[in-house]
């Protein structure tokens, strides 16, 4: 139990006594503000949009009485504007990628209240100071159960590499990330020991593997398609489109050793004028039981440990937040990739025109 919560009982049973000792600051942190009749929820819409309105809009309404208003898309520099100008339209907004790391540098957030949002059981990746981890996802493995039979499949990026003990035409996105790590991990890189990112010796080991690539994939998409329509054997992909095919019962299956761990993330625009209420909504975010139906539907899992109680035990194996899985993999460096993407990105460039 914090001590803002210890404190919290001493009001409750001291009253005046305690009240008249704590600085008026602490007061009137716990003096909720008057209801608005709306808040203002901005994320990537689509098929999250239906389920955040069945789950995390209806317990907002539920519990303060408040309308949220959902819009799209995400857009950084719209935010950038909005906290510019003073007066955000936004309470609530995800935040893309390597954004979170810009908005938090650029002082575009506010704080999170953790007297508010309780994130004391989360892993230290779910408790940033300024953004709200909703949910993970992963870049994995995906391969044709048919042709890898009985967990015969590659298990990590050496094997992904050895063509002779798992032949087959192989797909790779085209793009640096993930694909270094990937590259490294093959090369017998510990996955502890990944950043900084040694790029010379991962092109190298990426020289190996490109005669083997049959298609270099750009959209989520893709890669899935490929797998389906046996263009490929084993390509890398997005869980989440590995997951629906899984589902739906395709000879498609998801290998989670060595995956790229990344977070979906939410923040408070500086300035706005519910922020509270914003806070509020993050609370609501972290419900166990909410965050299990947006899994067992997208297989996006939120980081409350408790959510794995109320997920499905059929679902639970596809998850990249399943413990059995998350120890497996790595969390992109988010830090290292804003500072050093654009580097990456021209050698990349550089190395596909080789042909």
């Amino acid at each position: 139990m914090t001590i803002q919560l210890k404190r919290r009982g001493i009001l409750r049973t001291a009253g005046g006594l305690l009240a008249a000792a704590l600085p008026l600051p602490a007061l009137a942190q716990r003096a909720a503000p008057p209801k608005p009749d709306r808040i203002v929820v901005n994320a990537s819409g689509g098929a999250m949009a239906n389920i955040f309105r069945r789950t995390y809009f209806a317990e907002f309404e539920r519990r303060h009485s408040i309308r949220v208003v959902d819009t799209s898309p995400v857009d950084f520099g719209k935010l950038r504007a909005m906290v510019n100008s003073g007066n955000p339209e936004w309470t609530v907004t995800e935040i893309g990628g390597q954004d979170a790391t810009r908005a938090k540098e650029m002082n575009l957030l506010e704080p999170l209240d953790t007297s508010i949002i309780d994130l004391s059981n989360y892993p230290a990746v779910g408790r940033d100071s300024h953004v709200y981890v909703s949910s993970a996802y992963s870049t994995a493995l995906g391969y044709r159960t048919d042709v890898f039979p009985n967990n015969s499949q590659p298990k990590g990026w050496a094997e992904f590499w050895d063509v002779r003990r798992f032949p087959g035409a192989r797909s790779l996105r085209n793009h640096p990330v993930d694909n270094l790590e990937f590259a490294l991990l093959a090369d017998g890189v510990p996955l502890d020991k990944l950043y900084p990112l040694d790029m010379d010796r991962a092109f190298r080991k990426l020289d190996a593997i490109r005669p083997h690539i049959a298609v270099w994939w750009s959209t989520g998409a893709q890669p899935a398609q490929l797998l389906v329509d046996k263009e490929v054997v084993l390509a890398t992909g997005w869980n989440g489109r590995f997951f629906e095919l899984t589902r739906r019962g395709a000879p498609v299956a998801t290998d989670f050793t060595g995956g790229s761990l990344k977070s979906s993330v939410y923040g408070i625009p500086r300035g706005t004028r519910q922020a509270y209420w914003g806070q509020q909504f993050l609370q609501v975010m972290t419900d166990p039981r909410l965050q299990a139906v947006y899994a067992n539907e997208l297989s996006y899992a939120g980081l409350n440990p408790e959510a794995m109680n109320f997920i499905a035990d059929d679902v639970r194996p596809l998850l990249p937040t399943a413990p059995e899985n998350m120890g497996k993999q790595f969390w992109l460096d988010v830090a290292w990739w804003t500072e050093n993407g654009a580097r990456a990105q021209e050698r990349w460039n550089r190395w596909m025109l080789r042909g």
